[in-house]
């Protein structure tokens, strides 16, 4: 994903310059009436993985009824929004995306998706009932059990190296530490 081109100053609307400002490392837009230099950052992707049963042997996923990557299963997940916090935001979407009750247990990935421009952070999360009631973003929530996952239809990679991450650590028995990587970028059938 090629970075945004900020032609306008979002304080005073003059058109901007693309020039390295003095003690920074790269271009950025600046603006040459009022001196606003306009940082493009990456963008937070939230979400969790909503395991059912004592062993924690079902997950929950949701088919997507909106683009990108429409009628594909996801975890739910979506973007933090200004003012709201990692965990309230993981909340949020697993609540608006699947209509399901959790409680969360912890981050889990934190997976760069530089080509995209985002940080993808899923917490492990435990269901409290199966009363799903999904969202609009959702055409349908299902709890699977792990051996039963849409591999081949799973929406993301983010979400593919989530849940394979998941299956390692709970086959392992040896806890669920946070795993860190970048995803690479791959071109789509």
């Amino acid at each position: 994903m090629p970075r945004p081109d900020i032609r306008f100053c979002r304080l005073c609307g003059t058109p901007t310059e693309q020039r390295v400002p003095p003690g920074e490392d790269r271009e950025r837009a600046v603006c040459p009436a009022c001196g606003y230099v306009d940082y493009v950052n990456p963008t937070a992707v939230v979400g969790t993985v909503p395991v059912w049963g004592e062993d924690g042997g079902a997950v929950l996923l949701c088919l997507r009824a909106i683009e990108p990557r429409r009628g594909r299963w996801t975890l739910p997940a979506g973007f933090l929004e200004y003012g709201e916090t990692l965990a309230a935001d993981a909340e949020r979407e697993t609540r608006e995306e699947a209509g399901a009750r959790i409680e969360l247990e912890g981050i889990y990935t934190v997976l760069d998706v530089v080509h995209a421009g985002q940080v993808h952070v899923f917490y492990r999360a435990r269901l409290l009932d199966l009363d799903l009631d999904p969202g609009e973003e959702t055409l349908e929530a299902r709890v699977f059990p792990l051996a039963e996952i849409p591999w081949d239809e799973l929406a993301f990679l983010t979400v593919r190296r989530t849940l394979e991450c998941y299956l390692a650590d709970r086959a392992a028995g040896i806890g669920f530490p946070v795993h860190t990587e970048a995803i690479p970028w791959v071109p789509r059938p």
